[in-house]
């Protein structure tokens, strides 16, 4: 499938896996790993859609986990609020979009931007059809927030492995 105004990538980029590139279009090559990480992102956006959108956020005894576990915090002199945890849960939650779509798309404020809308959705709908949920923008920021850490961190995965092939490289003389 040729994308309409996608451009090669510069010369010596081997783009994402599963990418070749083409005189003026880049042309997506379905490999093996590029239909697992998509398989991936759709289990992971199944979860991402149990956790946000049923009815009921958590039961009873879940909060009861949580309210126990920040109250041994407590005693220990660990500054952590419930809605502390709350946050570092919707940034924590979105980490994973940002490797998974940073894998598939080649540009990083697409996926940030994907984040931001996935994010919005599940709260507007939230807010339109989940009475008992607080949709809330902190969320929608929060879940930003982890997407773009988990581009971060996909890049930092990448820098270190072309770091170790040239090192290796350069070791062997090729």
């Amino acid at each position: 499938m040729n994308l309409p105004g996608a451009r090669a990538p510069p010369a010596g980029d081997p783009g994402l896996p599963g990418e070749r590139a083409s005189s003026s279009l880049r042309r997506v090559v379905h490999t093996p790993a590029r239909r697992a990480i998509v398989g991936a992102l759709a289990v992971y956006l199944a979860l991402v859609a149990r956790v946000t959108l049923w009815p009921a956020p958590a039961s009873t005894e879940t909060f009861d986990v949580v309210r126990e576990a920040l109250a041994w915090l407590a005693l220990r002199d660990v500054p952590v609020t419930y809605a502390g945890l709350e946050v570092s849960a919707n940034v924590v939650m979105f980490v994973p979009f940002g490797v998974l779509v940073g894998l598939l798309v080649r540009r990083w404020w697409v996926v940030v931007a994907l984040a931001c809308g996935t994010s919005a959705l599940i709260e507007l709908a939230q807010l339109l059809f989940l009475p008992t949920r607080v949709p809330t923008v902190q969320d929608v920021v929060a879940n930003t927030l982890g997407a773009g850490l988990g581009l971060v961190g996909l890049w930092a995965v990448r820098a270190a492995s072309v770091r170790r092939r040239a090192r290796i490289r350069s070791s062997t003389g090729g």
